[in-house]
C-alpha cells in the first residue's frame, strides 16, 4: 500500500559505495515491506526513488524528517 508523506528533514540514501544523496524536501510517496521502505518524488521534472531500511525509515520518521500524511477513507 503506497502512503503520502512529507521530507520535512534531512533524509539522505547512498547509491551503492558512492557518497549519501539527500532527497528533496517536499511531497513524497511511501511503499513499505517487510525489509525495506521505497520512497518516490518529484523535484521538478526530475523523478527520483530509492529503497531504504526499514529501521533507518523509523528513525526518519521518530525525528520527524519524514512525516506521515493522514489517509482519508474511502
Amino acid at each position: 500500500m503506497v502512503k503520502s508523506a512529507h521530507i520535512k528533514g534531512k533524509v539522505s540514501f547512498r547509491q551503492g559505495d558512492g557518497a549519501h544523496i539527500n532527497i528533496p524536501l517536499g511531497p513524497c510517496e511511501i511503499e513499505e515491506t517487510a525489509q525495506d521502505v521505497t520512497i518516490s518524488w518529484v523535484d521538478g521534472e526530475t523523478h527520483g526513488a530509492t529503497a531504504i531500511p526499514i529501521t533507518d525509515f523509523k528513525r526518519y520518521v521518530a525525528t520527524r524528517a519524514i512525516v506521515l500524511l493522514a489517509t482519508q477513507p474511502a
